[in-house]
C-alpha cells in the first residue's frame, strides 16, 4: 500500500524543526559536523535536517532515536525541540 503525501502543512512543521535544531545548535555553539558526528549520524543529513529536509523536495522524517540522540548531544528536550501544533496527518482515522 502505497504512503499518501504529506501535506504542505508538514513541510512548514519540518522546516521549523530545522530551525529549532539550528538555533539549539549556534547556542551550544557546535559546528554541524560535531552535532551529527555526537548524534551518530552524517554531516549530510544533519544538514538537511537543519533545512527540514530528508532529501531535496522531501520533508524530514527522523528517526526517534535520532531525535533523542540529537536533543542529547544540544542539551535540550524532545518538547523544546519539537515545533508546537503538529499538523494533523489523518493517519488512522
Amino acid at each position: 500500500m502505497p504512503i499518501a503525501p504529506l501535506p504542505p502543512e508538514w513541510i512548514t512543521y519540518t522546516r521549523e524543526l530545522g530551525l529549532a535544531l539550528q538555533q539549539a545548535r549556534t547556542r551550544r555553539g557546535m559546528s554541524q559536523e560535531r552535532v551529527a558526528h555526537a548524534a551518530g549520524i552524517s554531516g549530510f543529513t544533519y544538514q538537511k535536517f537543519e533545512k527540514g529536509e530528508s532529501r531535496p523536495g522531501t520533508p524530514m522524517n527522523p528517526r526517534l532515536t535520532t531525535l533523542v540522540a540529537l536533543c542529547s548531544v544540544l542539551e535540550i528536550s524532545l518538547v523544546e525541540l519539537l515545533p508546537a501544533d503538529p499538523p494533523d496527518l489523518g493517519l488512522g482515522r
